[in-house]
């Protein structure tokens, strides 16, 4: 029977958020017999809402309240009001997530150390190694069903564009090609019936082959009794008592209304945007610059990935959108190798992009018109694509802060989304658009197309995980350095992007913080 917790019990763990982070840190919690709240600003989403069409989904699932990009990066330009693309429901991202599960690197958990201090760029280390968080990483793979070693479950099939990129990478020389790991069933699991190559994965997948917290870990939680989710309950503040210690949340419930939860502790995973814009929001006399900001990193430090997108034309019939959405990797580049022009990597990931979305970011802006477009749709049949997914550079300047003077529909400052890429993202995706070029034309290509950056689907950063107080908001265990009852749980707490999928980590630290917290409890510390 699902918990109804009353809005005085100050026992329950609130969490803000049902994504990969908080949907994961309320099922781990929930099994441990802690008590929780998940409030979730967006709807319950049911297996009946999800459809098979890109833009059907795309404006049930998105959220759209309003942002503003800001910078010099591309989203200023093609996305004024769009600069990243989750969802707003229960479930978060993951419900359009492709399902690509990567670990990082052990050199991209010490970019600092490995490369040093970069002119314009806030390098950091993140404050746990690979060697820590492997056994973490093969819990998150045995809870999200992920293709490989750890379950045993075989890679998923090599689809035809597949086929295409791997031959042509293979042509070039290059020998890290696989269809996984993926956190997408290729035999029945856990209940869940294997993929069914339909291609619309980032439409949410109706048949629950692919991992997503929307119908694996929040039911579990609520199935215990020990987890409560409300959803279209957007939270609006972060209150705390006289000695600073948070006691619970202010958010607008369905009708509106404003509500109050408290709380023993409140744990953040509202994304790279919202988190720290709930944090500023929070500010009080006690915290005049916003809760968890001592060192003035919230809000500091957004990163998106390094990414672009290559579309070519083949000279045989290819039908990318038969099959899962990426369905598979190419990871030659995706290692440190300062003589390149750049550090860190990038993974070569094919996505198949269906004709709605092709027509709209194949030439940015007033989208799905003109010639270049119509000629390249002719040829839908023919075509490959990639994606590119880069190590983006922590810098300052590309931050989350609030708008001075326009408000959302409950009365708070809208976010403002800064970023400038970093000379490194420059020369990295230049780079990987000659790759590509080589790839392509290895294999009979005469027609490329070089796509720029789509709204951000990987927001990390904005509250970065330190070691030392002045250098972060978070401890490696995601609790804030200056307020011990509040955590942060999603990826606005990696400290670099590394060249990797985030969400395998989000999920792997979002175990690691529940037991942290847990033992935490326990023993009285919070």
């Amino acid at each position: 029977m699902a918990a109804k917790f009353d809005l005085n019990d100050d026992s329950v763990v609130v969490i803000v958020g049902s994504g990969a982070g908080g949907g994961t840190l309320a099922n781990e919690l929930a099994q441990k017999g802690i008590k929780s709240v998940v409030l979730e600003a967006g709807k319950q989403f049911t297996m009946d809402d999800i459809e098979n069409d890109e833009w059907a989904m795309f404006q049930k699932i998105s959220w759209l309240d309003k942002r503003i990009s800001a910078g010099g990066w591309h989203g200023a330009i093609n996305h004024p009001n769009l600069p990243a693309w989750i969802v707003k429901g229960v479930g978060g991202s993951t419900v359009h997530w492709a399902g690509v599960a990567l670990r990082l690197q052990e050199h991209e958990f010490k970019m600092k150390t490995t490369n040093g201090d970069i002119a314009g760029a806030n390098m950091a280390d993140w404050p746990v190694s690979l060697q820590e968080m492997t056994p973490w990483y093969e819990k998150a793979e045995l809870k999200m069903g992920v293709t490989g070693e750890t379950t045993g479950m075989p890679d998923l099939p090599w689809s035809n564009d597949f086929k295409v990129l791997a031959e042509g990478a293979r042509r070039i020389g290059f020998k890290e090609i696989k269809s996984g790991p993926m956190a997408i069933n290729s035999v029945e699991r856990d209940g869940r019936p294997p993929c069914q190559q339909t291609g619309f994965c980032m439409q949410g997948c109706k048949f629950q082959a692919k991992w997503s917290t929307m119908y694996t870990e929040i039911p579990s939680a609520v199935e215990t009794g020990h987890c409560e989710v409300r959803p279209n309950s957007m939270v609006l503040q972060i209150e705390h008592d006289d000695s600073g210690k948070v006691t619970g949340v202010v958010y607008a419930d369905a009708e509106g209304k404003t509500q109050r939860q408290k709380a023993r502790l409140v744990c953040v995973a509202g994304n790279s945007i919202e988190s720290p814009r709930l944090l500023l929001n929070s500010e009080s006399s006690k915290y005049p610059d916003g809760l968890a900001n001592s060192s003035g990193q919230v809000g500091r430090n957004y990163m998106t990935h390094a990414t672009a997108g290559v579309y070519a034309v083949m000279p045989g019939l290819v039908h990318m959108n038969r099959g899962t959405s990426v369905a598979g990797i190419v990871s030659d580049q995706s290692h440190n190798n300062p003589e390149r022009g750049f550090i860190g990597g990038y993974q070569l990931e094919k996505l198949a992009l269906g004709i709605g979305f092709l027509s709209a970011f194949l030439v940015p802006g007033p989208t799905g018109w003109g010639r270049k477009v119509s000629k390249a749709l002719e040829k839908y049949p023919y075509m490959s694509g990639v994606w590119i997914c880069g190590e983006d550079l922590p810098q300052e300047q590309n931050r989350i802060t609030l708008h001075a003077t326009e408000k959302d529909r409950y009365g708070l400052p809208i976010p403002v989304v800064a970023k400038t890429p970093h000379n490194n993202d420059v020369n990295m995706t230049n780079h990987a658009y000659d790759t590509m070029k080589s790839i392509y034309e290895a294999v009979g290509s005469r027609e490329i197309y070089d796509l720029p950056a789509y709204p951000a689907s990987h927001n990390m950063g904005t509250n970065r995980m330190s070691e030392n107080a002045r250098d972060g908001v978070v401890n490696a265990y995601g609790q804030s350095h200056d307020i011990k009852n509040l955590f942060v749980s999603d990826g606005s707490v990696f400290p670099t992007s590394s060249s990797n999928n985030p969400t395998l980590t989000i999920v792997a630290l979002a175990i690691r913080q529940a037991d942290y917290i847990a033992g935490a409890m326990s023993r009285g510390e919070i």
